[in-house]
């Protein structure tokens, strides 16, 4: 019997509170140097906005259906959340955004020079949580663990080269392949496949040496972590278009102010006749403040026409399907047990890529209010995590036991 979506909501809550607490106490809060307290409190600022927590959930459930315990993997999965935090301020930087998670971008809060510098603060602390990993793991698999993590960020840096290129040159000569390769790098390594192989890594963590029969399986993941994580992120430029603003938490219609080729603009402008493409082109290659909100709705309004969202739709569904199929081929040749880490784990799966902003049809028109307000103004508002902290060690502590993660029925 699978979990249900009730179910596995309640778990990746319960995980990102415990993500939360590890990292926040982690974080350094306070100094008497004001300029230095100030760095701290923004430190703190992206990690106690929320979110799901799904990569460093991706994390502990591999662990656990490759059957390790939660607490070999904690520390890993709430480093890959603190990856996470810093890469999405530079992110924000880089791509010009005004939201995340609902409030004002970093960097339109303090500027870009101090968002900067609160980036590369938090990377330097990713690496050093990372080196603590060590009493947990030992110090082969801390390296592991270690490379792991460089590898993702390599990928990473070299999908937003291509993307950010891309905006820079005013290259709108993208094609499928290149935006499938951009998005594998980019958003499928430290989405899908790195927390994947993460969490098989830390279910070694008393097991002794891995052998060949995981590297497979570490490489298989490669594969159905692309698949899947192509899906999530042609859903995520999709949910940019037609979610809801208050729970998708970033600007609707962002991606189309700040010209990202999507696979959706892609099949437009390879499906309108050379007038429409050359005054689609000439709109979204505007400076973003020239843009308005009524051009950007044209645009939106040509996609839908040409078929373009639907286009994007069938193309993440047939991703999907074969990341579900190779995800149940790897449990079967590694013989895993189709128990309640399975059902957990494929449930996550299958929540990446149907997730619940799709909240107005495709074919749906919006209201006028709607369109007028899309653009952040400042205004939204929304409380901060104000979750009671713990230490690390505490946390590890109450994650002792084996079934300490999977308290609910599956």
């Amino acid at each position: 019997m699978g979990t249900s979506k009730a179910e596995l909501v309640e778990l990746l809550q319960s995980n990102k509170k415990q993500f939360d607490e590890i990292i926040l106490d982690f974080l350094p809060r306070t100094s008497r140097t004001k300029e230095i307290a100030e760095l701290y409190q923004m430190m703190r600022d992206y990690p106690s906005r929320g979110g799901k927590g799904l990569r460093g959930s991706m994390c502990l459930f591999w662990c656990e259906l490759f059957g390790g315990r939660k607490r070999d993997s904690l520390m890993t999965a709430a480093a890959l959340e603190l990856f996470q935090n810093w890469i999405l301020i530079h992110d924000d930087i880089e791509d010009q955004s005004d939201l995340r998670r609902g409030l004002p971008a970093l960097h339109k809060r303090f500027g870009i020079e101090l968002a900067i510098n609160t980036g590369d603060a938090l990377h330097g602390k990713m690496w050093e949580f990372l080196v603590q990993n060590r009493k947990l793991l030992g110090s082969d698999l801390c390296l592991d663990v270690s490379a792991e993590f460089a590898k993702m960020l390599n990928e990473t840096t070299e999908g937003q080269q291509m993307e950010l290129s891309w905006n820079k040159n005013n290259n709108w000569d993208i094609k499928e392949k290149d935006y499938l390769l951009m998005v594998t790098k980019k958003s499928a390594w430290y989405t899908c496949i790195s927390p994947a192989r993460l969490g098989i890594l830390a279910a070694y963590a008393k097991k002794g040496k891995i052998d060949k029969s995981v590297r497979r399986a570490m490489d298989e993941v490669i594969s159905f972590g692309t698949n899947l994580g192509k899906s999530f992120q042609i859903i995520d430029d999709m949910l940019n278009l037609v979610a809801e603003e208050s729970k998708y938490g970033k600007e609707i219609l962002g991606d189309l102010f700040e010209g990202k080729r999507t696979l959706m603009m892609i099949h437009l402008l390879a499906n309108v006749d050379e007038e429409k493409k050359k005054n689609i082109i000439a709109i979204l290659s505007k400076p973003r403040e020239e843009k308005t909100i009524e051009e950007m709705r044209s645009v939106f309004d040509l996609m839908k026409q040409t078929g373009s969202i639907d286009y994007a739709k069938k193309v993440a569904a047939n991703l999907s399907k074969k990341a579900l199929d190779e995800f149940d081929r790897i449990v079967s040749i590694q013989k895993l047990k189709l128990g309640k880490s399975y059902h957990t784990t494929k449930s996550l799966i299958e929540y990446l890529v149907a997730r619940d902003y799709l909240l107005y049809p495709v074919d749906s028109s919006l209201s006028e209010v709607k369109w007028k307000t899309l653009r952040f103004q400042g205004k939204l508002k929304r409380p901060l995590c104000s979750t009671r902290l713990s230490t690390v060690a505490q946390q590890i502590s109450e994650a002792s036991s084996e079934d300490s993660c999977l308290k609910m029925p599956i």
